[in-house]
């Protein structure tokens, strides 16, 4: 598998565009993820992340690309080993996070198909991921963008001291 390539999509409008993240993006992306951990609408994570956290995503395999408002980071979408074994080092655990003030309004579609690109130039077959049942925003994207629900893990994991189910998704990549 190759590393990720530069990646520029043509622009929703003049300012909002989408590329490749680089290192100096992990304090962005960061706060875009603690947001995220903090809503407790799309992550079982419970402990905010640093900037060395989200710099250790980086490691020249999986895409990890960032959604711009002018000079802001506003969303960030990123790929991960999904198993150690090589027969799976085409498929990549997927997720896409987007700033709490630009919701609902493109960011995350512009993030996910800059990341499905991403993926499919980094040699990536398949992406997958997995939802909690009522995020019904993230589960409308993924489907808008050609993932399919395979079916629902129970009893995943607790969050809050509750368990929580996920819904499976995946898409293949041409």
């Amino acid at each position: 598998m190759r590393a990720c390539a530069a990646l520029c999509l043509p622009a929703v409008d003049s300012f909002v565009r989408a590329r490749v993240a680089t290192l100096e993006d992990a304090a962005a992306i960061a706060r875009i993820y603690n947001e995220g951990i903090e809503d407790r609408i799309a992550t079982f994570e419970t402990r905010l992340r640093g900037v060395e956290d989200v710099r250790a995503w980086f490691d020249g395999l999986h895409p990890i690309v960032v959604v711009e408002d002018g000079q802001q980071v506003i969303a960030f979408g990123a790929t991960a080993a999904y198993r150690p074994r090589e027969c799976y080092a085409g498929i990549a655990e997927t997720s896409v996070y987007v700033a709490r003030a630009h919701r609902r309004q493109g960011a995350g579609r512009i993030a996910l198909n800059a990341l499905i690109e991403a993926a499919s130039k980094a040699g990536f077959w398949k992406l997958l991921s997995r939802i909690f049942p009522e995020n019904k925003a993230s589960r409308a994207l993924v489907r808008e963008m050609g993932f399919r629900e395979v079916g629902i893990y129970e009893k995943h994991g607790r969050l809050n001291g509750q368990w929580r189910d996920v819904v499976i998704v995946e898409r293949l990549i041409p």
